[in-house]
């Protein structure tokens, strides 16, 4: 069937006001689409009609996209840039613990106002398995809500009211897997020989053992191994995190079909932004480690051409936490665009070493080697989020015996040798290796722990200048909940047989009303962070400098523990690692962002002092 009869298929299903708008993104992204599907599936003989079939359902979501939604669309694409301004900054929680509830969400909207939100986070909050769901990520169902969160209804209402406060909202969108509930699982386990075809499903350990002999383990302490024995599916599932996750066959068409629908289903109901989970893991191949495959790319390029082609407004960002060398794969090329937004979880993770090591030398070494980005591209930059730090993406900057050096950033973080840090390892049994870790920003920086107020006053230097990092490096910085108000960590999770052995629910609190109502209140630990907070986000937007695609240089003249970037021709970000004073030379006149102070000449910094300086006349 030639293109344009597979184009026809769409258009055939629009009204006729829309197909003049329609024919024209076609025309600049379904010869992407059909190439990038041809290659992955053209081999079928079914291809042709079963991408037939696809044009059509596109043809029938896009004739459905609400008016408002498709207004959006059309100021979107006239500057596709929107994303990379500095007024741009991201809130993330659990629905539950933010608002309890959708509706609950949507009462807080003035307060992500006052912090001077413009994209919020949601981690999953779509219908999840019964019983343990892995916070949400188990998926029974990407058309529902999860009934105690509210419903479609409540979704809708929330992305409007969003809409109207000038924020997009961001869902978790999980490729990788399905929870062992969905029915597709059910079809799997009763024998339908389609819903099976979804599924990596093996009748004995041979093909799994041959798997195994390359692959990783994610959780390998509460979830060892790769594949699952299911009983009544009459063999083993692939199952790359827990048992009850169930990995998608995206060597079959259809998976791919559904899930693309499954998106713009949501992206209908309002959802501007989707984090697309575990994209790293996508296409299995005998022999790798089957994560970050040449098909997992061609994959999130076939998905962003129907997002071009359908919902144009809506971003896509890649969870795609490895090291730096992999990342920019994630966000393509002008030729071939990807994911709108990549994490930079290197980033993340360097700053907490500059932290243990009082010593910015891996922190400079991801800097520099960050890639340039395509046009209308950018990295995420935070400081924490729901999951822990993983250390292993800095191997290659962390020098020739990074596991010995990442194992005591590692030990640093739990509270070992004497740290001010309280936070605790993750996925490892090992004390020497370099686990995970978890925490509250506020407890990994030793608020929790401060017995004096020096204490108190460097630990809050230490979270002020990690988030001056994310909020002046250069990407679309995030906040996780309860990081602006100081919030510590949440040791009820180990009252909680099901979340005992996951370290992962010390950073997944409740929102904390008695510190919301301090904020104001500088005396408080609330209030001077969310103080100190709200400072540095109000410089950042009325500052050209500090948009995501302003121009960044590293600056070598910094002693070791100092971090020094340039952004464009008169900003200065400069950010002592270091529990000692340090002196910085500056050329000419600057002035201090946020204390107005006038400098010329050398700059004493001290301990853990964060500094914005504009150049002077």
């Amino acid at each position: 069937m030639s293109a344009e009869l597979m184009t026809d298929r769409l258009l055939a299903a629009l009204p006729e006001h829309l197909q003049a708008q329609a024919a024209q993104r076609l025309a600049v992204a379904a010869p992407t689409l059909q190439r990038l599907l041809a290659g992955l599936y053209g081999g079928r003989a079914d291809f042709d009609s079963w991408y037939g079939a696809l044009m059509a359902s596109l043809g029938t979501l896009y004739a459905a996209r609400p008016e408002a939604l498709r207004a959006l669309d059309a100021e979107r694409a006239s500057r596709p840039d929107w994303f990379l301004s500095q007024q741009m900054l991201g809130y993330c929680s659990y629905v539950n613990n933010f608002g309890g509830t959708l509706a609950g969400v949507r009462e807080q909207i003035p307060y992500l106002q006052e912090l001077g939100v413009r994209y919020l986070h949601l981690l999953p909050f779509l219908r999840a398995r019964a019983g343990e769901n892995d916070g949400g990520f188990a998926v029974t169902s990407f058309d529902d809500v999860e009934p105690a969160l509210g419903n479609n209804a409540d979704l809708e209402a929330l992305t409007m009211a969003l809409r109207g406060a000038g924020i997009s909202l961001c869902s978790d969108f999980i490729l990788n897997h399905v929870a062992d509930d969905h029915l597709w699982a059910q079809a799997a386990r009763a024998g339908d020989a389609a819903a099976r075809a979804m599924f990596h499903i093996f009748p004995d350990r041979t093909m799994p053992d041959q798997y195994e002999a390359t692959l990783g383990q994610v959780f390998p302490q509460v979830a060892p191994g790769n594949f699952s024995h299911v009983a009544a599916a009459g063999g083993w599932v692939w199952t790359t995190f827990y048992p009850y996750q169930w990995d998608l066959n995206y060597a079959n068409p259809a998976v791919f079909a559904e899930m693309a629908l499954a998106l713009l289903r949501l992206a209908n109901r309002g959802v501007e932004v989707f984090r697309l989970d575990s994209t790293a893991f996508l296409w299995k191949r005998v022999g790798s480690n089957s994560m970050n495959q040449p098909e997992a790319h061609q994959l999130l390029q076939a998905l962003r051409a129907i997002v071009d082609i359908v919902a144009p407004g809506v971003l896509l960002k890649a969870e795609a936490i490895v090291p730096t060398r992999e990342l920019p794969a994630y966000l393509g090329s002008a030729s071939a665009a990807e994911c709108h937004i990549a994490y930079h979880s290197s980033l993340m993770a360097a700053g907490w070493v500059g932290l243990a090591e009082q010593n910015t030398e891996v922190l400079r070494a991801v800097i520099a080697n960050t890639p340039e980005l395509p046009p209308a591209a950018t990295w995420l930059s935070y400081v924490r989020c729901h999951d822990d730090i993983g250390w292993n993406v800095l191997r290659a900057e962390a020098g020739a015996d990074s596991a010995a050096r990442l194992a005591r950033v590692a030990r640093f973080f739990s509270g070992a040798e004497g740290s001010y840090a309280r936070g605790a390892a993750f996925q490892s049994s090992d004390p020497n290796a370099a686990h995970g870790s978890n925490g509250m920003a506020a407890a990994l920086t030793g608020l929790q722990s401060a017995q004096t107020e020096q204490e108190r006053e460097l630990a809050m230097r230490r979270m002020l200048l990690l988030h001056g990092l994310a909020l002046s490096f250069g990407a679309l910085p995030v906040l996780y909940m309860g990081d602006e108000l100081a919030m510590e960590n949440d040791e009820s999770y180990l009252q909680r047989p099901q979340h005992a052995m996951d370290s992962r629910w010390l950073q997944r609190p409740r929102f904390d009303r008695q510190r919301w109502l301090q904020r104001h209140e500088a005396a408080t630990p609330a209030g001077r962070m969310y103080q100190g907070l709200t400072a540095l986000v109000k410089a950042r937007q009325t500052r050209a400098a500090l948009a995501a695609h302003a121009p960044r240089t590293l600056l070598a003249d910094a002693p070791a523990g100092v971090l020094a970037l340039a952004r464009g021709d008169g900003f200065r970000a400069l950010m002592n690692f270091s529990a000692e004073a340090q002196s910085y030379p500056l050329a000419g006149r600057w002035t201090d962002c946020i204390s107005g102070a006038i400098l010329d000449g050398t700059i004493t910094l001290a301990p853990y002092a964060l500094h914005w300086l504009e150049r002077g006349d």
